[in-house]
């Protein structure tokens, strides 16, 4: 890779493996990384630990979604996504166990994919992007199974409410639609740009991020990142956070959001702003907390840099790992 080429990295996805002891992450040129947290992490970690133990080219598009399975790592590149065995993946072995493609309408567009979740209740890949529908599909068997349509812009994210049977995404179109995924139609439509408190019209109405916990959604984008309960389907807090952001995570009794901007927000459920952490990349994509491993419990960062950011405490950077 070119210095040219390094300094213009942007992360945009990241995924632990099962056993928490291996961090993967994926960039604009379509590259993965494997890193060794239990090499970074330990009392003699050298310059050498904070480099990836195997970088390889996985698609041709930029890399926007990651997600691991109890044994292989999924990754999404432009129109496909393919699976990496974890344990092939640790002995440097970079062949693909599988790469599939959903069903497109036409054969020539190659819409990218922006979003993937698991529905652990089906055992299915929720895949969301460039195409504007949702596309599942049956992890045992490979088959796409069905598509759900309705959104009119494309899909940044997903969430799985497994207890409600329901698939929540959010599009570029403003809305976040709930849908009942053992029927595929879409039960709720939330324009969350045209609720006052929300509304960011200089940033438009896209939305980025969404996540759901219980009764609880967050989502954010154009509008404000804000709280909404899920029975009354009304905003519950609204985060006075700069910009838009990316990707937000419910965790313990705070919330974590990166977007743009170079820190990382703490916030209360209630709305306030409890603390802003600074981190190496100007700009933030992607948050990831490792919840897979005690030993290796660390929330890492990736944006707008080659260089990745670890917090062994949520209130300071500890290092970076560098792609």
């Amino acid at each position: 890779m070119s210095p040219v080429e390094h300094l213009h990295m942007s992360v945009f996805s990241q995924s632990f493996s099962p056993c928490g002891r291996f961090l993967a992450a994926g960039n604009n040129y379509g590259e993965i990384a494997v890193f060794s947290l239990s090499s970074a992490l330990s009392p003699d970690a050298t310059d050498l630990s904070q480099k990836p133990i195997l970088t390889f080219t996985a698609h041709e598009g930029p890399v926007f979604s990651l997600l691991s399975t109890d044994s292989h790592l999924l990754s999404a590149g432009n129109g496909e996504i393919s699976a990496w065995s974890w344990a092939e993946l640790i002995k440097r072995n970079t062949k693909a166990a599988w790469t599939k493609r959903p069903n497109y309408k036409s054969s020539l567009e190659i819409p990218e994919i922006n979003a993937m979740t698991i529905n652990p209740t089906e055992n299915s890949l929720v895949i969301g992007g460039g195409d504007n529908n949702i596309h599942i599909m049956d992890l045992e068997s490979g088959v796409f199974k069905s598509v759900l349509q309705g959104h009119t812009d494309y899909i940044h994210c997903l969430s799985v409410r497994e207890r409600e049977g329901e698939i929540l995404s959010g599009s570029e179109d403003g809305a976040v639609r709930i849908w009942d995924y053992r029927t595929g139609q879409s039960v709720h439509c939330i324009e969350v740009y045209k609720y006052e408190e929300c509304a960011r019209p200089q940033y438009g109405k896209w939305i980025s991020c969404l996540t759901t916990d219980s009764d609880w959604m967050l989502c954010g984008g154009g509008p404000s990142l804000s709280l909404w309960h899920l029975r009354s389907m009304s905003p519950t807090s609204i985060f006075p956070l700069s910009g838009c952001q990316r990707q937000a995570n419910f965790y313990q009794d705070m919330i974590l959001s990166v977007g743009e901007g170079q820190c990382v927000s703490h916030c209360l459920l209630g709305g306030e702003v409890k603390a802003q952490i600074p981190c190496t990349p100007h700009s933030l994509n992607t948050l990831a907390l490792n919840l897979n491993s005690t030993e290796h419990r660390v929330l890492t960062v990736g944006g707008s840099s080659h260089q990745m950011d670890v917090f062994t405490n949520l209130s300071y950077r500890t290092f970076s790992l560098s792609f």
